[in-house]
């Protein structure tokens, strides 16, 4: 199988506003489908994590939810964060203790991403063959894998050249 890419590094013209809506409106849809509610809280952290195409962190969520509604506490951020998890709408980037959205919620898959060391910008991929390899020598060593998640850090393509017009990506998800 070809790697998928997910969710792509965004260009210069990218439409963020349509990303971000379409982006809610796929989390209602499947959490209508799998009979959850995306709660109002749970959706503005949603949205809060789409604000933006890098990894943010839970404290930052709580400030900005602070702003907003002066009651937040960090239990709601937590609980908020543990559902979209649970549901697939989101992935935690484990090295930098932060949260990112997933451009393909609806279908279950291992995630690679690859993270911008310069714009903090992330790109997902869903590549089974990398899933297979890592866990075929897992288990030449006896070793079962549960979970797979791989970080790759480096340059995406507008810290790498950022004259206008040169990033690859789609201008969706």
């Amino acid at each position: 199988m070809a790697t998928s890419v997910v969710t792509p590094f965004k260009h210069a013209d990218h439409d963020h506003g349509h990303c971000v809506d379409d982006a809610l409106a796929q989390a209602e849809r499947q959490c209508r489908q799998r009979g959850v509610r995306l709660t109002p809280i749970r959706r503005r952290v949603l949205e809060l994590i789409w604000n933006g195409h890098a990894p943010v962190k839970a404290y930052d969520l709580l400030d900005r939810l602070r702003a907003e509604r002066r009651s937040a506490a960090p239990p709601t951020v937590y609980r908020a964060l543990d559902f979209l998890l649970e549901e697939g709408l989101i992935h935690r980037i484990e090295s930098l203790n932060a949260y990112i959205g997933c451009g393909s919620p609806a279908h279950p898959h291992v995630g690679q991403f690859l993270i911008c060391e310069q714009c903090h910008a992330v790109a997902e991929l869903d590549d089974n063959d990398v899933h297979r390899v890592l866990s075929a020598k897992a288990g030449e060593l006896g070793f079962l894998v549960s979970s797979q998640t791989i970080e790759i850090n480096g340059l995406c393509p507008l810290c790498r050249d950022p004259s206008p017009g040169t990033a690859t990506g789609s201008a969706s998800g």
